[in-house]
């Protein structure tokens, strides 16, 4: 520091010191806070990870309590977005910062270190609700408890005249809670995202934190920490007296009986360190998954909630002319939350499903409960029955529900394969067993039995937003690769063998008459959505699988949903009219591929001798990479094994296939005009009708795109020498302005003289072309006009064959007036020729 700021450090701490006698711990937090705070702005990152490496080994827990707050907040930015912190979604391994932020950030690094140094001393910091999810903050400020139980216990009621309540939050909730936010706070516009988003530290910390936390192998390690009483202090239960407004029973905790009710920690290790697991997963579901709209916040409400709400909507309907509602009433009739993922939200989403998915699979076989009694995991480790119920119990409610957003608002655009990804890897668990480490399975591999009941339980998962994606499907244009390869994609993996079979048995469990499942269904059931508890003894087990699969569908749902089966003639039907569709792109890819194979054959080695096309527009037409003859190729490819997967799902016989593939040709063999996109006559030319733009976005049918302006101002081409292009469009200006007259003049006879004319002055197809590119009447009349053309003189392949016949006069002793003389003379025989011989020539 520099020396008067080191003066006025000194008098602030003295001043401190003597206001302070009898706390003087608080003197040297305050110093240290303000140096942490002066380094921020001056040293490198790196020189101050190095600093708070030793601050924490150094520094007991009093004296580092209050400088937490403001560390989490300068690591990972602030909750407002106005702090970006140390930017770890934008620090990538090419960085020099890199491994240093990941040094200090892992699990086992010193950022850790002194999460759990202050855990063991029960330091609280303050968290405002506004920051927790919308359902969650509206559920809070109705008086109502959250379903999750990360929030029990934890809420400060604000002093009169603040309105917003707090959480408070241990050092490690507190520190995942920022950690999680990360990924979804505003940020300011960020500079362009040049690496893939998987290699940013942030998503590889996440990777380190689940791996830890939820190890596939062993347990999790202990902390290096302890409480006065030789264990780690555990959050405490809720307490009974806590109770809210129509609010039902809930359980505190998952592993109540383990954790957060188990009468001494000391007595299982492994008990000790578990509820550290749970709170990393409820804070990466709640933060990143819990997102929906109102509608979908009411309809997974308890019974008491949705009567109070609706209680209140009839008490203000009956007052049409009252002009305020009371205090915290209209929170429910307010909220919509605004929700757009973004991609690298949905990759992460993806790794913690993956993870968990591997997570829930490493379950020892011998630790399987062996018979429905609800005492049978009563021996079980805490670790083990956690992966038993972690995807059920934490992840399918919030994750489906995040899917469903999803395929219902992303942009119909190639990016949806993030969101595409992170479906398929949840309704696949098979691929992430351990037992083989191939990521793409042989699609003949028969799915196993015991898979029967994960299927069963995620019901919606398969159906629903297959659903959702044939809705999807239909209206992007699969023309394109990347959204073929998508289609491909789902019709691969519902092909599986059983997997067909396996959906639709339990599609028949859910439609099994409802009086089976209230003869089975105890009055005092709860799912686990409202409030539930897959481990509490104090509730029977469900063993029944008809109950499973409609406990499913209507936690999801809502007990008045109308489900819509897979299988059945609605959706059958529109499976149908899809493969028209894929059959009519697929169609499509052909015809534009095979017309890319003709013009590149027709200028490939006559373009060299100028026996080509010299019209530029040919040249520049606007195609897309995904255009290029590869990209159709693949697309073909995709589309093809796509009908054949769809066909073997929907057990569709090849008569049924070959009767829609021939209908589908008649309806394109009427000629060109057919192929174009449906519009009515305009004032300025063709408009589009509604018919027609679905037609354009499905990829059936496309205008012929063409450069509709004026010729000579067509960008310069890579084949082009751009000095060339703009001085010879200068000097053809200066003659076309002043040669005007008579060129047109020229142009209008109709002798020899006049049509020579027209071949050099005038575009030989414009009529034609003019027809399929609707033009406004001024624009059509300009290009009319006779002009004279340079430009084709600036092309590379030009000046190259100009060189070589000079190169050739000079070997035969003809000089460079000579011989332009003889290039004119033959570029004017061969006009005459051609002009004279033009209708000979012409084919009938």
């Amino acid at each position: 520091f520099k020396f008067p700021h080191w003066i006025e450090l000194q008098v602030a701490s003295a001043e401190l010191e003597l206001r302070n006698m009898s706390t003087p711990s608080l003197q040297q937090p305050s110093f240290l806070l303000a140096n942490l705070k002066a380094d921020a702005t001056t040293k490198h990152l790196i020189q101050r990870c190095q600093d708070l490496l030793k601050i924490i080994d150094e520094y007991p827990a009093k004296e580092l309590h209050l400088i937490f707050p403001w560390l989490v907040e300068n690591v990972f930015g602030s909750l407002d977005g106005i702090i970006s912190g140390w930017n770890l979604r934008l620090l990538h391994s090419r960085s020099n910062e890199y491994n240093v932020v990941l040094d200090f950030l892992n699990p086992s690094g010193p950022m850790m270190k002194l999460v759990y140094k202050l855990q063991a001393e029960d330091y609280k910091y303050e968290l405002p609700v506004n920051y927790l999810p919308g359902p969650v903050k509206v559920c809070i400020q109705e008086g109502v408890l959250p379903d999750c139980p990360l929030f029990h216990n934890k809420l400060q009621f604000p002093p009169p005249g603040v309105l917003t309540p707090n959480l408070a939050l241990n050092p490690f909730e507190f520190f995942m809670f920022n950690f999680a936010y990360c990924l979804i706070a505003p940020r300011n516009p960020l500079q362009a995202q040049l690496n893939s988003w998987t290699d940013s530290a942030y998503f590889v910390l996440v990777d380190m934190y689940l791996k830890y936390f939820l190890p596939v192998e062993g347990s999790v390690p202990p902390s290096p920490f302890s409480d006065s009483r030789g264990s780690v202090t555990a959050p405490s239960p809720r307490a009974s007296s806590v109770s809210f407004a129509g609010y039902g029973v809930h359980s505190p905790s998952l592993l109540k009986h383990h954790i957060f009710h188990q009468p001494s920690v000391n007595a299982d290790p492994a008990a000790q360190e578990i509820w550290r697991s749970e709170t990393l997963l409820l804070m990466f579901v709640e933060i990143w998954l819990h997102h929906y709209s109102l509608d979908m916040y009411q309809k997974l409400q308890s019974p008491q909630v949705k009567l109070a709400v609706l209680q209140y909507r009839l008490s203000m309907s009956s007052m049409p002319c009252q002009p305020h509602a009371p205090p915290g009433s209209g929170t429910f009739h307010t909220y919509q939350e605004p929700f757009s993922p973004s991609e690298e939200h949905v990759l992460v989403v993806r790794l913690l499903v993956k993870h968990l998915h591997a997570f829930s699979n490493s379950l020892k076989p011998e630790q399987l409960p062996s018979s429905p009694s609800a005492h049978s995991h009563t021996h079980t480790s805490p670790l083990e029955e956690f992966k038993r119920v972690v995807v059920q119990r934490f992840v399918q409610q919030k994750l489906y529900l995040f899917l469903q957003h999803c395929f219902g608002h992303w942009p119909l655009d190639a990016s949806f394969r993030a969101v595409l990804e992170t479906w398929l890897s949840y309704i696949q668990p098979w691929r992430y067993t351990g037992e083989n480490n191939n990521p793409q399975p042989d699609q003949n591999r028969t799915i196993l039995d015991k898979w029967e009941p994960f299927v069963h339980e995620n019901l919606l998962m398969y159906t629903k937003l297959f659903q959702g994606f044939l809705n999807r499907a239909v209206r992007t244009d699969l023309v394109n690769a990347k959204n073929a390869l998508m289609v491909f994609r789902v019709a691969k993996v519902f092909a599986q063998p059983n997997l067909t079979e396996m959906i639709q048995k339990g599609e028949q469990l859910f439609l099994e008459p409802e009086h089976v499942l209230h003869h089975r269904q105890p009055r005092g059931y709860l799912t686990p959505s409202q409030g539930g508890s897959y481990l509490s003894s104090r509730q029977r087990v469900v063993t029944d699988t008809v109950l499973k699969v409609k406990s499913h569908v209507y936690s999801l749902e809502g007990q008045d949903c109308q489900y819509k089966q897979m299988f059945g003639s609605e959706v059958r039907g529109a499976v149908l009219k899809f493969i028209q569709i894929i059959a009519q792109a697929r169609q499509t890819a052909k015809r534009i591929s095979d017309h890319s194979n003709e013009a590149a054959a027709n200028n490939s080695i006559l373009s060299w001798f100028g026996l080509g096309s010299s019209d530029l527009n040919n040249t520049f037409s606007g195609a897309e990479p995904e255009d290029s003859g590869e990209c159709l190729k693949k697309t073909h490819e995709f589309l093809d094994r796509a009908l054949e997967n769809l066909c073997q799902i929907f057990k569709l016989n090849q008569g049924q296939l070959t009767q829609l593939l021939s209908n589908l040709s008649s309806s394109q063999d009427d000629g060109h005009s057919r192929q174009l996109p449906d519009c009515i006559q305009g004032e300025n030319g063709l408009v589009l009708t509604d018919l027609g733009r679905r037609q354009i976005i499905n990829g059936l049918r496309r205008f012929e795109v063409q450069y509709q302006g004026d010729p000579e101002l067509q960008p310069i081409r890579s084949y082009e020498s751009a000095l060339l292009v703009r001085l010879l469009y200068r000097v053809s200006s200066v003659l076309n302005d002043r040669f005007r007259l008579h060129m047109s003049a020229l142009c209008s006879r109709s002798d020899l003289l006049g049509r020579l004319g027209r071949r050099y002055l005038t575009a030989p197809d414009s009529s034609v072309r003019l027809k399929r590119s609707p033009m406004s009447p001024r624009t059509l009349e300009r290009n009319l006009q006779p002009r004279l053309s340079l430009r084709p003189l600036a092309s590379y392949r030009t000046l190259l064959m100009l060189l070589l016949f000079y190169t050739l006069g000079a070997l035969l002793s003809f000089g460079p007036l000579p011989s332009t003389a003889l290039l004119l003379a033959g570029a004017l025989l061969y006009g005459v020729l051609m002009t004279l011989f033009a209708e000979k020539l012409k084919t009938p």
